[in-house]
């Protein structure tokens, strides 16, 4: 994980992610930096829109929105409406969005 947030941290500085690049950010916090390791994250993240995917995975984590209770008064006007089943929707598991993150890092 410490290779992944070392890119992270580079995205979000503004700043090229390269090998020189999250290797020092690796040793600046203590981690020895296995060069294999850094490549093979280097080679991954290449032409990945870095932006596009945090967005989706973002998305893909948010919690759905909780349905607003009726009011007690229109439940008891509307006696049909509240007997008919609401349309699921669609959850998005934790293990899915995870998922969408590995694609961001191969």
């Amino acid at each position: 994980m410490e290779y992944i947030y070392s890119a992270m941290v580079l995205y979000s500085a503004g700043k090229s992610i390269t090998e020189e690049g999250v290797t020092a950010i690796l040793k600046a916090a203590g981690v020895e930096a296995d060069a294999a390791k850094v490549k093979a994250l280097i080679a991954s993240l290449e032409g990945v829109d870095i932006k596009g995917a945090i967005a989706s995975a973002a998305i893909a984590a948010a919690p759905a929105p909780a349905a607003a209770a009726p009011a007690a008064g229109a439940a008891a006007a509307a006696p049909a409406a509240a007997a008919k089943p609401e349309p699921e929707e669609e959850v998005v598991s934790e293990e899915d969005a995870a998922a969408g993150l590995s694609a961001l890092f191969g």
